[in-house]
């Protein structure tokens, strides 16, 4: 009886909800968020030479500040907070400053070696950090004056940049988890794409019909316009007729004393 009971809801719901639409909820939950990371203490963060990049070094996973902004990648995905340990929301892109950061930097970091020159980085607090991001960027604070704590420090060509960017974004893509993640966004982009068509087609079934109907609506007024002004024209005669004969009943008095005036004058 249970089995019976339990098959009977079963196919009730397969009724009930169309295939699309369990489809689409599936795609929908794999999209979930990134598990919180747990923080004794605000990070301290170090920045990227040749960037405005600040990353902490501290944690095991990659977390970055940049432009107000904390970044976190997470399954092919990226996600961004105005908070470091919570308000999490998916970001659909990647964010502009990543293939400007080197993918070996925890090395770096590590040997306090940034190609071959020493690197003193400093640990900048959190609350520092909120206070002057804006102002060291505005300004170019580690160009002129820090030069990003890296001794005998030499800027890049910009060529050599773009070159590496390049290299870092075709790298990027070539991640399986990046790879996934654009198969599942290809799909979702498919479903919106199948029902668009539909909705343009009737939208444009339907502007024909408005066009004809707002001249139909306003013959009605263009007709009764001229009947006006001909019944308005039409009374005007009489009323031009009418005042004549007016003015006649009452000249006639006053065209006797002007007569009579002239003849006793001679």
């Amino acid at each position: 009886m249970k089995k019976l009971l339990f098959g009977t809801m079963l196919l009730a719901l397969v009724v009930v909800v169309p295939i699309p639409t369990l489809a689409a909820v599936d795609i929908s939950v794999n999209i979930g968020l990134p598990p919180p990371i747990v923080f004794e203490a605000p990070p301290a963060v170090i920045v990227i030479p040749e960037t405005y990049v600040y990353v902490a070094p501290d944690i095991h996973v990659d977390l970055f500040f940049w432009n107000g902004w904390w970044w976190r990648p997470w399954e092919g995905r990226w996600y961004r907070s105005r908070y470091y340990n919570r308000g999490w929301g998916y970001y659909s892109r990647v964010p502009s400053f990543y293939f400007d950061v080197d993918p070996g930097w925890r090395g770096h970091y590590r040997d306090h070696n940034w190609y071959g020159h020493r690197w003193d980085y400093e640990p900048i607090p959190n609350q520092r950090l909120q206070q002057n991001w804006k102002g060291w960027q505005n300004n170019r604070h580690w160009e002129k004056q820090g030069t990003w704590g890296v001794q005998n420090y030499q800027p890049r060509p910009q060529q050599e940049k773009q070159e590496l960017r390049q290299q870092r974004q075709q790298e990027y893509q070539q991640r399986p988890e990046v790879q996934q993640h654009q198969q599942q966004k290809q799909q979702q982009q498919k479903q919106p794409q199948a029902k668009q068509p539909k909705q343009k087609s009737q939208e444009k079934v339907q502007q024909p019909q408005r066009q004809e109907q707002r001249p139909e609506g306003q013959q009605p007024k263009q007709v009764q316009q001229p009947k006006q002004k001909s019944q308005e024209k039409g009374q005007q005669p009489q009323r031009q007729e009418q005042r004549p004969e007016g003015q006649q009943q009452h000249s006639q008095p006053q065209g006797k004393p002007e007569g009579g005036g002239g003849e006793h004058k001679k």
